[in-house]
């Protein structure tokens, strides 16, 4: 399996307003250059009258295609700014659209490179970023007796709970990514004397927060 990419969490859109002019920053995950263009087309769509749609896109783990278009801008000002912001920030599979209606005041060629890559700034920061990992996919099984000290010592480690069932024992989902996992059953050991049942998945992909990172 691959190495670790950053891509976001989820589709999300802010507004900002520079001197009258609105930009609205839409960002969306996307696998495919199929899934980035229709997303644009969406976008247009939504925003007919707008002055202008600019768009960035990458796709793919070592960002084979990267596309900008600067939709009427003055050329250099609009696209490239914002393909530039997703690269700084090394953001995978991503597309992002900023939408600007003029508001009669004209910003210049640098106030133009500032507020689309600002806008892509702000909204890739305000939907957060997650790292995709290789990693496992468990369920942890332990009588209530051991949750103490498991729970405890769980809330140290690098490994992430997602979700907990109460029946007759207690089950943890805990995702580990996959150079820490004899690391992992190290810790259940220590943790239960041994005492769990564990359920392990297939590894794959998983996100994990990196958005205060």
């Amino acid at each position: 399996m691959s190495e670790s990419i950053i891509t976001i969490k989820k589709e999300h859109m802010i507004e900002n307003v520079i001197s009258k002019s609105r930009f609205i920053a839409h960002i969306k995950p996307v696998e495919t250059e199929d899934e980035a263009k229709a997303f644009i087309d969406q976008v247009k769509q939504e925003h007919r009258e707008a002055t202008h749609n600019c768009s960035a896109y990458t796709v793919g783990d070592q960002m084979n295609i990267q596309k900008a278009n600067d939709d009427g801008e003055p050329s250099g000002t609009a696209g490239v700014p914002m393909l530039e912001i997703l690269k700084k920030l090394e953001i995978h599979n991503v597309c992002v659209v900023v939408t600007r209606y003029f508001g009669g005041i004209k910003l210049g060629g640098g106030g133009l490179i500032r507020a689309y890559s600002g806008a892509v700034r702000d909204v890739i920061y305000d939907t957060g970023r997650v790292a995709l990992r290789p990693a496992i996919p468990t369920t942890v099984t332990i009588s209530y007796d051991l949750t103490g000290k498991f729970e405890y010592e769980l809330e140290s480690t690098p490994f992430l709970l997602r979700e907990q069932n109460y029946t007759d024992k207690v089950s943890y989902h805990i995702d580990v990514v996959v150079t820490d996992y004899s690391t992992f059953i190290d810790f259940l050991n220590r943790t239960t004397s041994g005492n769990y049942d564990l359920d392990e998945g297939d590894a794959m992909r998983l996100p994990f927060d990196i958005s205060n990172d």
